[in-house]
């Protein structure tokens, strides 16, 4: 039985899982210490909650638990990881390299650190978004300190080589960080494989709770030394002052160990609703365009360009269906999408643009009604488009 509306913008946020849900509810009522407390039973009890997940998020990226440093989410790790390395690398350089279709949550901290006199490179994507080790090897100079390359790409789903990329870091002596908050729980992420020194994710993008994420900070070869960016307390081992969500750590811990066992299983069957969902749009609707990478993408991704309609009036027309027309922690952002035109996507077809996440509750019948509501929505606003007319 189909439900409206229809559910597709699972690279914004995801539903909780219910048994995340219900792992998390005792420690709202029942087992409500404070994990800092370590005179009473609560306390204790708490803070064994709080051990627990952090060795269920290090165990879905290959990490110890010692070197999980628990933060509200992904802009507060990532911000976390940029600026509070920095102080410690000085002494070897000063210049940072980047991607231009990072997210903001990485291109912003790190352009407020270019006008504090940092020396920025952001380096260019190929048409895919793809970032390739090449195009990374030359922005380095004998003053880089620290790389930043997230894993998968949150528009268009592009899986850039951070594998190859962290070994070349490596090679050189450099940090490398990645902004992992699309990819964890979804593709294959190892940080001692993949030479990650400093790894961000927020526990809502894989059926977790909001407002909890984590900040993976490597211990030895090389051992990463941060300055936190607030003071008081001296929790998670000084690095991030302030009382833990025991409830949201729960949550967390549950949904990075239910990624873990079920992510093969649950990305073949995402990456055939994909394919019914991009065959079966293409079928009906002319004149679309597939951004990002063809093969390399997350399983449960698909941005469509549509051109001779305006994304945000497709989305207007599509009321049954949530999606995004492009990020949306940037959606108050009249532009259109940086990610889109840094691939060399031309404007028209940047504001034409859907993006589709296809989640674990989606559905072969939501699919199927998505398809028919895309197809509808294109075939009643192309006739009042004067270029369409034109083009006739």
């Amino acid at each position: 039985m189909l439900t409206l509306p229809v559910y597709l913008d699972n690279h914004a946020t995801t539903r909780v899982d219910p048994r995340v849900l219900e792992a998390m509810l005792p420690y709202f009522t029942t087992v409500y210490g404070n994990a800092a407390s370590i005179s009473h039973k609560f306390g204790w009890d708490a803070a064994e909650a709080v051990d627990r997940g952090r060795e269920q998020v290090a165990a879905l990226i290959g990490a110890e638990s010692r070197e999980i440093i628990v933060t509200s989410g992904s802009t507060e790790s990532n911000n976390l990881a940029l600026k509070g390395a920095l102080p410690h690398l000085k002494r070897k350089g000063n210049h940072l390299v980047t991607a231009a279709t990072e997210h903001k949550a990485v291109l912003d901290p790190l352009k407020r650190l270019a006008r504090e006199g940092w020396d920025l490179t952001i380096v260019d994507s190929d048409s895919h978004g793809f970032v390739s080790v090449d195009a990374i090897a030359a922005a380095l100079t004998d003053r880089t300190i620290l790389v930043s390359v997230m894993a998968a790409n949150n528009e268009v789903g592009t899986l850039n080589p951070i594998g190859e990329i962290g070994r070349l870091c490596h090679e050189r002596g450099i940090l490398f960080h990645t902004d992992a908050t699309q990819a964890v729980g979804k593709v294959p992420l190892n940080v001692v494989d993949d030479s990650i020194d400093l790894l961000s994710l927020s526990a809502h993008k894989f059926y977790g709770p909001k407002g909890i994420g984590a900040l993976y900070v490597r211990r030895r070869d090389p051992q990463v030394r941060l300055t936190p960016l607030f003071d008081g307390g001296g929790h998670e081992r000084g690095f991030r002052s302030g009382t833990l969500a025991v409830p949201l750590v729960v949550g967390m811990g549950v949904a990075a160990e239910l990624a873990m066992n079920e992510r093969e299983e649950e990305a073949a069957r995402l990456l055939a609703l994909r394919e019914r969902l991009h065959t079966g749009i293409a079928q009906r609707v002319s004149g679309i365009q597939l951004n990002g990478h063809p093969t390399l993408r997350l399983p449960a991704n698909l941005n469509l360009s549509f051109a001779y309609v305006d994304g945000e009036a497709l989305m207007m027309a599509m009321r049954d269906v949530a999606v995004s027309s492009g990020s949306a922690c940037t959606a108050a952002d009249p532009e259109p999408s940086h990610v889109l035109l840094a691939m060399g996507v031309d404007e028209d077809m940047a504001r034409a643009s859907l993006r589709f996440g296809l989640g674990r509750f989606t559905t072969t019948e939501e699919i199927d009604f998505t398809i028919k509501v895309v197809a509808d929505a294109v075939a009643k606003l192309r006739p009042l488009s004067a270029a369409w007319n034109s083009n006739l």
